[in-house]
């Protein structure tokens, strides 16, 4: 039978058609491959590990702030003298005291009942420290900061004979809860194993602390059992950590003292001092100018005790 032109023009559209048809499988078939192997390749996302809970161990340590007579647990004191505190704190400290002025301030955090201070107005404070009786006046404008009420009979008698402002005892609230406002600024800051021993949040009580010092003032504290400048002791207690420990992004352990020293604006002496069980790192930080910026310390462990044990990380 002799083929019309209608019957090539047939065959080759639907020769057209097939030889379309069989691209488009192809190109389904390769792209089907593709995403199978970008599917395959596709990263697995890794879970965050959880943030630390630290709430059991806090309320555990909210407890050994609240505790009275029989149940304050041993090491936690609440009664240090002046003495105590010359001992215990950087070289220079009861110079410094004994050279404020009427007009001057001196805050002590963690003050318990406050003894440091009484004893600080005591007749024989300027028996023992004659120099500058005369520029001390009536003693320099004292505030007592505690976390819970410890005053004794002595502190009310002793404060109904002074003005309002000399002889001062804020409690029921953390340095964290009081503005610059309703504080005002220090010439002084002491504090011996108080809030820089067993605060949750190092980085911002420094910052508070700082932010409390007048330009040129000073800030005197101490640690138990934390790694030297030079990172050559080892922790006092034996298979336990550091009481207080750093560590960088890589998990190398840094000193207090080292961190201290990459505050802005401030001037640190580290002292360890002698004789002391567990050993102690006494701290003197001068301000000197405004400009203060800490670094972020992120807490990553912490165990209440008196003093709790605490372990952040530097966040670079």
């Amino acid at each position: 039978m002799t083929k019309t032109f209608f019957d090539y023009l047939n065959r080759a559209v639907m020769a057209a058609m097939a030889n379309r048809l069989r691209n488009a499988i192809v190109v389904l078939s390769i792209q089907s491959v593709f995403a199978g192997a970008a599917l395959a390749q596709a990263p697995v996302p890794v879970p965050k590990p959880a943030a630390p809970d630290f709430k059991s161990e806090w309320s555990k340590q909210e407890n050994i702030y609240r505790s009275e007579g029989d149940k304050v647990p041993s090491g936690y004191t609440i009664d240090r003298s002046l003495s105590d505190y010359v001992r215990a704190l950087a070289a220079g400290f009861d110079s410094k005291l004994a050279a404020l002025t009427p007009a001057d301030r001196w805050l002590d955090i963690g003050a318990g009942r406050g003894q440091a201070i009484l004893d600080y107005f005591a007749p024989e404070y300027d028996i023992t420290y004659p120099e500058g009786r005369a520029q001390r006046g009536i003693k320099a404008q004292t505030v007592a900061m505690s976390i819970e009420d410890r005053r004794t009979v002595e502190w009310r008698l002793i404060a109904a004979n002074k003005s309002a402002n000399r002889l001062q005892y804020w409690f029921n609230r953390r340095l964290r809860d009081y503005t610059l406002q309703e504080s005002g600024q220090f010439q002084l800051i002491t504090d011996v194993i108080g809030g820089f021993s067993y605060s949750t949040d190092l980085s911002f009580f420094m910052e508070k602390v700082i932010s409390m010092l007048a330009t040129g003032g000073i800030f005197y504290s101490v640690l138990q059992d934390v790694r030297s400048e030079a990172g050559t002791n080892e922790p006092y207690y034996e298979k336990a950590p550091f009481l207080t420990e750093i560590v960088n992004q890589k998990n190398e352990q840094l000193s207090v003292c080292s961190w201290l020293k990459r505050i802005t604006c401030v001037e640190v002496i580290c002292e360890s001092k002698k004789g002391w069980r567990p050993p102690v790192q006494a701290y003197q930080v001068q301000k000197l100018c405004s400009d203060v910026k800490v670094p972020a310390l992120t807490p990553v462990h912490f165990e209440s005790g008196t003093p709790p044990e605490r372990r952040y990380q530097l966040q670079d």
